[in-house]
C-alpha cells in the first residue's frame, strides 16, 4: 500500500506550529513540528518521505536560507514557505530558489490543505521513481523478480548472469508479456556497464522519421535530449520491438554499429516480440544485422511451459493485490490450481497479472470465481482440466506445494500454526517441504 508522507512543519511560533499541525492531522497526514531550521535540519535528509511547510520570518536560520539548505540536499523536495502579509517579492524569490508553493498569512487552511495534498502526491511519485531507479540498478533485486523454480526459470537466471558478463550485443525474443524487458534491465544491472546509460527506445511506437531522429538524430537546439545512440555511449542501448526497423534504419544502425568496433562502446539489447505470429526476427530483419544482433541470445519462456510457477506467481500477485485493495486474497480451490496449471495463457505473465487482480476484486465483492475468469478469457477451455497434458498426480503435488507454502507465509515460518491449520503431523510436513523444496527460515 502507499506509504503515507509526512509533513515537517517548521515555525519558531509554537502557537503557528500547533495550530499547522493540528488541521494537517485532522486531514490525515503524519506531522512533525521544530522550532528553528537548524533542528530540522537534523531531520531532513534527501530522501525525507513526505513535504515541509515552513515559516520565512526566523530567528537564526531564516527560512530562505533554510530553504537553499533543503534544495541542496535534495532539490526535488516540495516545500510550501509561509509569507508575511504583502510579502510578494519574498514568495517570488522562494519559488525561485525552488519553493513548491507559498502561503500568505494569514492563510486559508482549506488552501494549505490542497497544498499539503498536491505537494504531497508531487513527492511519492519522486519518491516512487527514484526507488524503481535503485531497483533497476541492483541485479540482485531484478533476478529475484524472475519468480520461479521450474528448470526453464532457473536457466534463464544463469543465463543472465553468463551473458550479463559478457560485452557482445544480445537479442531476446519470445512472446509477449513474457518479461523480455525486465531481463533488459537485468543483463545491464548484473554487468559491468551496471553504472552507466541505459536508454529504452520503442521501435514501434514512433514513425520512420521521428524513430530515425530519436535513435541517430541531428536533434534540434531546442531539443532537451541526445540522439539514442549519443545518449546510451558507454551503457546499453535497448530497442525494443526491433522487428519495426525499416530496411533503411536496419542499414544505419548496422553501420554505427560496425563504427563502434570490437568490444562495442555502446551494448545493444535488441528485443523482438515476434514469435507468437509465426515468424522470427531472423525473418524480418537483414542477414548481417540480425547475426550482429544475435552474437548472444535469450528466448523467454512461455507460462505455460513453466509449470508450478504458475501458481506460485498467481500466489504473490493475489496477495500483492489484496494489500493494494485491502481484502483477503482468494483461495484457490484444486480444481483452480489444475485449470491454472492447464490454461494456454497466450498473454503469459502480463495476463496472469490480469487475472490476479480480477480474481482479488471478485472475492472482495464475495462473488466469481478463478475458474470463470479463466473462462471468459478462453472461451474454449473445459471447467475440469485434468484429462491431458499433466498427470493428475502433477496437479496434486503442485496444488499441495501450493497450499504448504502459502500457509507458511501466512504464518511467518510457524511450523506448529501450519500443522494445525492443515492438520499435519510434524513428520509428515517435514517430509512434504523438504518434497517441494520448501524451507522454514525463507518465511522467518
Amino acid at each position: 500500500m502507499a506509504q503515507a508522507m509526512k509533513i515537517a512543519i517548521v515555525d519558531d511560533e509554537q502557537d503557528m506550529r500547533q495550530s499547522i499541525s493540528q488541521w494537517l492531522a485532522l486531514s490525515g497526514y503524519d506531522t512533525e513540528t521544530f522550532a528553528s531550521a537548524e533542528e530540522a535540519l537534523k531531520i531532513l535528509g534527501p530522501d525525507y518521505p513526505g513535504i515541509v511547510i515552513s515559516d520565512i520570518k526566523m530567528p537564526g536560520m531564516d527560512g530562505m536560507q533554510f530553504l537553499r539548505k533543503l534544495m541542496g540536499a535534495d532539490s526535488s523536495l516540495p516545500v510550501i514557505m509561509i509569507t508575511g502579509h504583502g510579502d510578494v517579492p519574498m514568495a517570488v524569490e522562494a519559488m525561485r530558489v525552488g519553493a513548491f508553493d507559498f502561503l500568505e498569512k494569514p492563510f486559508n487552511p482549506d488552501r494549505m490543505s490542497d497544498l499539503a495534498k498536491r505537494a504531497s502526491n508531487a513527492r511519492r511519485l519522486t519518491l516512487d521513481n527514484r526507488a524503481l531507479r535503485r531497483e533497476l540498478s541492483d541485479g540482485s533485486q531484478i533476478i529475484k523478480k524472475l519468480i520461479g523454480t521450474s528448470p526453464v526459470m532457473e536457466r534463464l537466471r544463469e543465463d543472465i548472469l553468463d551473458l550479463g558478463q559478457a560485452d557482445g550485443h544480445v537479442l531476446i525474443d519470445g512472446e509477449t508479456g513474457t518479461g523480455k524487458t525486465l531481463v533488459a534491465h537485468a543483463l545491464h544491472a548484473v554487468g559491468s556497464r551496471a553504472g552507466k546509460k541505459f536508454v529504452l527506445v520503442s521501435c514501434a511506437a514512433l514513425e520512420e522519421e521521428a524513430l530515425a531522429k530519436r535513435l541517430f538524430g541531428p536533434m534540434n537546439p531546442e531539443d532537451a535530449q541526445l540522439p539514442a545512440i549519443e545518449e546510451a555511449r558507454g551503457g546499453t542501448l535497448v530497442l525494443e520491438d526491433v522487428e519495426s526497423l525499416s530496411d533503411t534504419l536496419q542499414a544505419k544502425l548496422l553501420s554505427v554499429m560496425n563504427e563502434q568496433g570490437t568490444p562495442a562502446e555502446t551494448r545493444i539489447i535488441a528485443i523482438s516480440n515476434l514469435q507468437e505470429a509465426g515468424k522470427t526476427s531472423e525473418d524480418v530483419l537483414r542477414p548481417d544485422l540480425f547475426y550482429r544482433l544475435a552474437a548472444l541470445r535469450l528466448t523467454m519462456p512461455p507460462l505455460r511451459q513453466r509449470g508450478e510457477d504458475i501458481l506460485t506467481l498467481f500466489t504473490r500477485l493475489s496477495e500483492q493485490f489484496a494489500e493494494e485493495y485491502g481484502c483477503d486474497a482468494p483461495q484457490v480451490s484444486a480444481q483452480e490450481a489444475a485449470q491454472l496449471l492447464q490454461a494456454p495463457w497466450p498473454g503469459n505473465v502480463r495476463q496472469l497479472i490480469n487475472i490476479a487482480e480480477r480474481a482479488v476484486l471478485q472475492a472482495r465483492r464475495g462473488s466469481g470465481t478463478i475458474a470463470s475468469l479463466l473462462m471468459s478469457d478462453h472461451e474454449d477451455m473445459q471447467p475440469v482440466m485434468t484429462t491431458e497434458g499433466k498427470p493428475l498426480k502433477e496437479y496434486v503435488e503442485a496444488f499441495e506445494r501450493m497450499l504448504i507454502d502459502n500457509t507458511m507465509r501466512r504464518h511467518k515460518g510457524s511450523i506448529a500454526a501450519v500443522m494445525d491449520e492443515l492438520c499435519l503431523p510434524r513428520r509428515t510436513l517435514n517430509e512434504k517441504m523438504a518434497k517441494y523444496g520448501l524451507q522454514r527460515s525463507d518465511y522467518l
